[in-house]
């Protein structure tokens, strides 16, 4: 249904169109004459009011001179499950799925980041990433390290855009006291935290211990909200064989309510600093 919530696959088809009409250098009013139709459904197939065919899609990709198979297939692909609701994206590695967070990345003008045992990937550093994704009981092979860190620290290229998002991080203590990589990539991480935390965009609060039990305590997630008004917000929660995402208004409020709690119990952002600069010179 044109009005229903769209969800997180619809989102990702109507954003790559835009991408792949303004890449073509095509406007909404040729797209809709391409496939016979009135300039209001292209409107509504980019904003993900609507959906769909299969016969539309591959005519626009067509006209959009987008003919790489695999790129033509993920898309398909999307649209044929466009009407799924957010759930747990399977991978074939034994690591969660990271497209569409990616996606939500790349698109997302506000991200809430709670993360209870890690730094943040979006300010992970190579050697702190790779500790991470080579943990044991890992079956990655050396390669597939390599690829995962590639990607991971790819993704920090945001920061370099002229109009990055606006990123919130809420940080434990224990987060930053646990010495992934060993101290000599620990300090290094914790240096790359502070750098970032001085980035106009970025904002890093910290949970000190002496907090004590508190709403964050169920585990870490992230909170994606979009510039576009018919996109609601999505939470994210990362595990061990995908990532799920919920989207209902329900669940959103809840995660929302969770943050600006740990918000409210976390240093300032110049106290915070402060106990980072701590834990860094006490390794």
């Amino acid at each position: 249904m044109a009005g229903a919530r769209p969800t997180v696959r619809r989102r990702r088809v109507a954003a790559k169109l835009v991408e792949f009409r303004e890449r073509a250098g095509k406007s909404p009013q040729e797209a809709a004459e391409r496939i016979g139709c009135h300039r209001t459904k292209i409107n509504k197939i980019e904003n993900a009011r609507l959906g769909i065919s299969l016969g539309e899609l591959r005519d626009l990709l067509r006209f959009y001179e987008v003919d790489e198979p695999a790129v033509v297939d993920d898309m398909v692909s999307l649209a044929q499950r466009s009407r799924e609701p957010g759930w747990v994206q399977r991978a074939g590695l034994a690591r969660p799925s990271f497209t569409d967070f990616i996606d939500y990345e790349k698109s997302a003008d506000y991200i809430r980041s709670y993360q209870s045992n890690l730094i943040a990937g979006l300010l992970q550093t190579p050697d702190y990433a790779r500790a991470v994704l080579s943990a044991p009981p890992s079956t990655l092979g050396n390669e597939e390290i390599e690829a995962l860190v590639e990607s991971r620290i790819k993704r920090q290229e945001v920061w370099e855009r002229a109009d990055p998002p606006r990123m919130c991080v809420i940080q434990t203590e224990a987060a930053l006291r646990l010495q992934v990589g060993g101290r000599q990539a620990m300090r290094e991480q914790l240096e790359h935290l502070e750098s970032m935390a001085e980035h106009p965009s970025v904002e890093v609060q910290v949970i000190p211990d002496r907090a004590g039990a508190h709403a964050g305590l169920s585990g870490s997630f992230v909170l994606f909200g979009f510039p576009n008004p018919t996109y609601s917000d999505v939470v994210c929660i990362e595990h061990r064989t995908g990532t799920l995402y919920m989207e209902t208004q329900e669940e959103t409020a809840e995660y929302t309510l969770i943050f600006d709690s740990l918000r409210s119990i976390a240093l300032s952002p110049g106290d915070s600093l402060d106990l980072i600069a701590q834990v860094r010179q006490d390794l």
